[in-house]
């Protein structure tokens, strides 16, 4: 990124001394090479469409609204190819929907200067006005692959019943109608088909792997909202998909998929936050960390006596600490902590220390049986969904209302707060952490869906293929586009936006260029080298102002 630190300063010196000088001077101009003409090699964009989910919509910053939709990658590319291209525009910047003048989506985020929040307004854009006339861009956020080919997917009388899309049924040409076939309805002569199956595996990635992977079950209509498509289903639709597009020869490009958990938002928030020297919360860890170690040394015995020490919990009063997390294919000891420390000579005393009655026993046992039956420190290899990072080391009230009722109101508020912990003693739900086992799940689908897309672009001479997966992987060192280098770090990166998932208005800048090229390498057109035949990173923003309405 560009570094504006001492320009101010060097601008207000070169006022104060130009006043004493002859300021009338010849400009001196920019050298500039010769220009290129644009050939495209017989490509017709007479009617370009495309079709795809939330990048290809434009969606930013958790939201879709006019200037994220104008910075699309298929509006950049529209520009590029010198085509008329009409888009579903919201009805403001603000972001959101409403469904029969009800908030059913929030509007966008902006960076407050800390972090990123949502934008202190309310959506105008409403689900039930439908956009009129022919369109061109059919990007639908949330569409996994066979919600594209779904009769009915933009029926308004289903979205509150999570039966259709509200994105789409804005548009939809009738209740019955598919993505697919409103986008055949244009006769495209060129396509893009981009980040076809990224939402088959994001819903689970996002629900922190709390969703079933699918793998082996062919019938979508089962599937749940945060579940992994089976690879058949994507691939017949995929497949069908291209089949269709192409059937009257037009060409276009398809993209591969990338790992979505090497974005933003499964990489910003670290395994061990819990920081003892923290200067507004390390007191209070601190001060907590002996009774902490207390508890997880009795527990740490029975994890090694299972025979599985990695799980112990320790926490130290120098260093970082690690998150305590549940994870659902470690193996339950649940009913060995109970036993054990009921069993123990020591855990009496240690409950009277606690300031409850000795009879109390046998219930703090089971409790701590049920609540570490299944925990383990995170490591490393776990990653941590974005928006965790509001609630750790937060009290769980729903948590220690329920240690309460579970007590029969023997234990007091205090305690049962101090056991509800969010990451501390109160190991982290499902939802917030994607274990090894869960990432490799997403993983295996991904790469399952990616050998489809190769298979149907290499069978099918009017596709091109772009490898939007080893851009996002270079993305982890930097990307080159312009004069800028592009991350994946939150807010700072200039690649993601402040969702931590979607691209900055400048990422699908640097998309759109990275689809030219690939056009120019399968049909010999010669966009990257033509004059301003691919965008420049300046014309596209990395963050919107809170003012932009």
């Amino acid at each position: 990124m560009k570094n504006y630190k001492y320009i101010g300063l060097f601008l207000l010196s070169l006022g104060v001394i130009s006043c004493d000088v002859n300021n009338d001077l010849d400009p001196i101009l920019e050298e500039t090479g010769p220009v290129v003409q644009l050939n495209t090699n017989g490509l017709d964009f007479s009617s370009y469409v495309s079709i795809g989910a939330s990048f290809t919509a434009g969606f930013t910053d958790n939201a879709l609204f006019i200037q994220a939709q104008e910075n699309s990658f298929p509006n950049i590319l529209a520009g590029k190819f010198g085509t008329d291209f009409s888009q579903p525009l919201m009805n403001d910047n603000i972001g959101g929907l409403l469904l029969a003048g009800n908030v059913i989506q929030g509007p966008r985020l902006y960076f407050n200067g800390a972090g990123p929040t949502p934008l202190q307004a309310t959506p105008t854009t409403e689900v039930t006005n439908s956009v009129s006339g022919n369109l061109n861009n059919f990007g639908v956020p949330g569409a996994k692959s066979f919600h594209l080919v779904a009769e009915g997917y933009g029926n308004v009388q289903g979205v509150s019943l999570g039966l259709a899309n509200p994105y789409f049924a804005r548009m939809a040409s009738s209740p019955t109608a598919t993505v697919l076939g409103d986008a055949m309805a244009q006769n495209p002569t060129f396509f893009t088909l981009s980040e076809i199956g990224g939402n088959d595996v994001l819903g689970y990635a996002l629900s922190g792997g709390s969703g079933v992977d699918q793998t082996g079950n062919i019938d979508p209509r089962t599937y749940g909202s945060s579940d992994i498509t089976d690879p058949n289903v994507f691939a017949s639709v995929f497949s069908n998909m291209v089949t269709a597009l192409t059937a009257n020869g037009a060409k276009g490009v398809v993209a591969n998929l990338p790992y979505i958990t090497n974005l933003a938002h499964f990489i910003t928030v670290p395994y061990n936050p819990l920081n003892p020297n923290d200067p507004e919360t390390g007191a209070t860890l601190k001060a907590q960390i002996p009774l902490l170690n207390s508890v997880y040394g009795a527990v740490n015995q029975i994890f090694i006596g299972a025979g599985e020490p990695e799980r112990a919990i320790v926490f130290s009063e120098t260093e970082t600490n690690s998150l305590v997390i549940y994870d659902e294919d470690a193996t339950d000891l649940s009913e060995a902590i109970t036993a054990t420390l009921g069993a123990s000579p020591t855990f009496v005393p240690f409950v009277q220390s606690l300031g409850l009655p000795a009879e109390a026993a046998p219930l703090v046992a089971g409790l701590l049986g049920s609540q570490y039956g299944k925990a383990r420190s995170a490591t490393a290899q776990d990653l941590f969904v974005l928006p965790s990072s509001s609630i750790i080391a937060t009290v769980n009230n729903t948590a220690a209302a329920a240690i309460i009722a579970q007590s029969g109101g023997l234990l007091p508020a205090n305690l049962a707060g101090q056991f509800s912990a969010e990451g501390v003693t109160l190991p982290l739900a499902d939802k917030w952490v994607l274990t090894p086992q869960e990432q490799l799940a997403i993983k295996t689908a991904t790469d399952a869906y990616n050998t489809t897309i190769a298979a149907v672009a290499s069978a099918n001479p009017n596709v091109a293929l772009v490898d939007f997966k080893a851009l996002l992987e270079q993305s982890a060192t930097g990307i080159a586009f312009d004069q800028y280098t592009l991350t994946t770090s939150l807010v700072t990166g200039g690649l993601v936006s402040l969702d931590g998932v979607h691209l900055t208005g400048r990422g699908y800048a640097l998309m759109a260029n990275k689809i030219l090229a690939a056009m120019d390498a399968e049909f010999g057109s010669n966009f990257t080298v033509a004059t301003n035949g691919l965008a420049k990173a300046d014309d596209h923003p990395t963050n919107y102002s809170p003012a932009l309405r």
